[in-house]
């Protein structure tokens, strides 16, 4: 007598087998997946310590641009309404000096002793 079939497949060794490989080996997406993963895994410590030196390097340029800027200005030449005002400047404080050698020298002469004659010996 021949048995009946039940509708239920027996699983075979072959059958069991195939699942275990297909673990094994993923797809190539899931392999450029995890590799991806594992740089950037392995990146990450590394971008902290390059964002802090990038930002180093941004300040020392600030700070050399602003001596940059600095020293252009005092190369440049001196524009005419600067000379104006500081020729006015520098006449009125020759005025100034004037008005106060005059007054030093007034004031030497008023404060000066007249001069006795000598005594006589006799």
């Amino acid at each position: 007598m021949a048995k009946k079939d039940t509708g239920k497949k027996k699983a075979t060794a072959a059958d069991k087998k195939a699942p275990a490989a297909d673990k094994k080996q993923p797809s190539r997406g899931d392999a450029v997946r995890a590799a991806a993963a594992q740089a950037i895994e392995a990146t990450a410590g590394q971008a902290g310590f390059t964002r802090e030196r990038a930002q180093q390097l941004a300040d020392e340029l600030v700070s050399a641009a602003g001596r940059f800027k600095e020293t252009l200005e005092e190369l440049r030449p001196v524009a005419a309404d600067e000379l104006v005002t500081l020729r006015e400047r520098v006449q009125a404080l020759e005025a100034r000096v004037e008005k106060l050698e005059a007054a030093r020298t007034a004031a030497r002469r008023r404060t000066t002793p007249a001069k006795r004659p000598p005594a006589s010996s006799t």
